[in-house]
């Protein structure tokens, strides 16, 4: 490394991440949930603009809304990649405005197929935002600091997604376009990432001395890093069993107003957000293994109450105990993984975990009807999927008594990567 170099990592990592670059960054990561939230209540509009001239408008209207979750699962282990080669800073503020453009461009678009097409372009761009937003946290701060933001990351989504979702609605009620010129907002906070955010003096490292890479890999927590993965993709179905399924549920029931469903929803998002805000102190009193077993149980709970529903009000209860468990999700996940990778591995790792989240989406209801097709019906696929998230709840609480017993702080591998 020449003297130049030496100099400029030597200033780099000496910086201080501050309120400044989390601010950002929780903004940027905020971008992620108006993918979907924005333009959810538009749907039945758009069935209606485009169903009589589009003989496929069944299967490409929900691709509409459902299509960027896909495309965040197939390109995200890309953009970690890039994360890592190239930079997380420059991709960041690169994605960030294809994200905006992108976003914007079916409001001016005349066919169902090419607004598919932009909105999976749209979720390629996401993938990048969400994944360089997640690495920059887990390069800035390190400890408790960094579980700090990451619970704030998730916290602040939460809020920005109810925000959104009511926003994209009253607009939605105007015209179907509406909502998309939305998409341009997040072209304000490209400035801020300009200015504000710095990149790394590792990941600047890395493109200087190649090997160093290498010799990252073999420092990953490798079982740590596969048992966050399976939680993220096997929480997210258990997650999504709430939103996707009790709405068929409801109407089961007799049902149909979209104001009472709505509030289930909401319900079930509040829900969320405080599962997020309990999170710090319930992991500094029950670990990582403990925070597992308990949402694990609460996410149970709330499938168990949701099959044996008989009223409106049974429904409710449901969607909030098990909101409640979804909420300790991703913090509690992601913060092991963030711990389980180098300075040099973040962005393919990372990469890797949102693609695992967003796989776990977008499975939940094909695996919902998998195990449907077996059982008989709805509510003894809810049943059996309850009954798997009990079972994986008392596993962890194993894993965290044995840890207890042997000492350690955390259950699988706790290191703290710097």
């Amino acid at each position: 490394m020449n003297q130049s170099s030496s100099v400029s990592t030597a200033a780099a990592s000496s910086r201080q991440a501050g309120r400044r670059e989390g601010l950002v960054l929780m903004l940027g990561s905020s971008l992620t949930i108006m993918g979907s939230t924005m333009v959810a209540p538009i749907l039945p509009r758009l069935g209606a603009e485009f169903g009589p001239m589009e003989p496929r408008a069944d299967l490409l209207v929900p691709l509409a809304i459902t299509g960027p979750a896909l495309a965040i699962a197939l390109c995200a282990p890309l953009a970690g990649w890039l994360a890592d080669r190239v930079g997380r800073k420059v991709l960041l503020v690169i994605a960030t405005l294809l994200y905006a453009l992108l976003g914007a461009l079916p409001a001016i678009l005349d066919n169902l197929p090419s607004i598919v097409g932009a909105r999976l372009l749209f979720g390629c761009a996401e993938a990048a935002v969400m994944t360089c937003c997640a690495t920059l946290i887990a390069d800035y701060w390190h400890g408790e600091e960094r579980m700090r933001y990451v619970n704030r990351q998730v916290v602040t989504i939460g809020l920005v997604g109810a925000l959104f979702f009511v926003v994209g609605g009253a607009l939605g009620e105007h015209s179907w376009r509406s909502p998309f010129f939305l998409y341009l907002l997040p072209l304000l906070l490209v400035p801020a990432m300009v200015n504000v955010l710095w990149e790394p003096p590792l990941v600047k490292r890395q493109t200087v001395e190649p090997r160093a890479d290498e010799a990252g890999l073999a420092k990953v927590a490798v079982p740590q890093l596969v048992v966050g993965y399976l939680m993220i993709l096997g929480g997210m179905i258990l997650t999504f069993v709430m939103p996707i399924q009790a709405p068929m549920l409801l109407v089961s029931l007799g049902i149909t107003s979209s104001t009472m469903i709505g509030l289930a929803a909401g319900l079930s998002l509040l829900a969320t957000l405080v599962g997020s805000l309990m999170w710090p102190l319930l992991r500094r009193r029950l670990g990582i293994a403990g925070c597992n077993a308990l949402l694990l149980g609460l996410m149970g709970i709330g499938m168990w109450l949701l099959m044996r529903s008989q009223s409106y009000n049974a429904v409710l209860v449901a969607a909030f105990i098990q909101g409640l468990g979804a909420g300790l999700l991703v913090p509690n996940v992601m913060a092991p993984v963030m711990n389980a990778l180098t300075a040099t591995t973040r962005g393919r790792g990372l990469g890797g975990f949102t693609s695992c989240l967003y796989i776990g989406q977008f499975v939940s209801p094909l695996v919902v009807a998998f195990v449907g097709a077996f059982a008989g019906d709805l509510r003894h696929a809810i049943q059996w999927l309850a009954l798997v998230s009990f079972i994986a709840a008392l596993l962890w609480v194993i894993v965290g008594l044995r840890a207890r017993t042997h000492g350690q702080a955390a259950p699988v591998g706790s290191r703290q990567s710097s």
